[in-house]
């Protein structure tokens, strides 16, 4: 695992880079079908037990939900990549929801919501 890795994302909170002997698709497998990724990412840490997007055998994102309140949601993205070594590098991606975005707008914030009401 590296230590530091760099953000691929500009809005990242989270990067953590692992290198696996296993082939990518064995690591694809894992964290795409249900029974093995419950192992290990259980659907109650989810916000929905289905990915919210995926390129097959490259990545795929979910979004989780806090088991407590506030119940913040957060999307993690798994990256898979091969490796210098035949391995798999897997890298795991995580981005703070804009909380924002679900509390009411006040009236005149000028959100793009509210001038379509008008």
């Amino acid at each position: 695992m590296s230590d530091a890795a760099k953000p691929d994302h500009p809005d990242a909170n989270l990067v953590l880079e692992y290198d696996f002997d296993a082939p990518p698709a064995k690591v694809w497998r894992a964290v795409t079908i249900p029974e093995l990724r419950e192992r290990w990412l259980p659907d109650c840490d989810l916000a929905g037990a289905e990915p919210e997007s995926a390129i097959p055998g490259e990545e795929v994102r979910y979004r989780l939900r806090d088991s407590e309140p506030p119940y913040r949601e957060s999307h993690v993205i798994f990256r898979i990549e091969p490796n210098e070594d035949g391995g798999t590098r897997f890298r795991i991606i995580q981005l703070a929801c804009d909380d924002r975005t679900k509390l009411p707008q006040p009236a005149n914030s000028n959100c793009c919501l509210m001038r379509a009401a008008a």
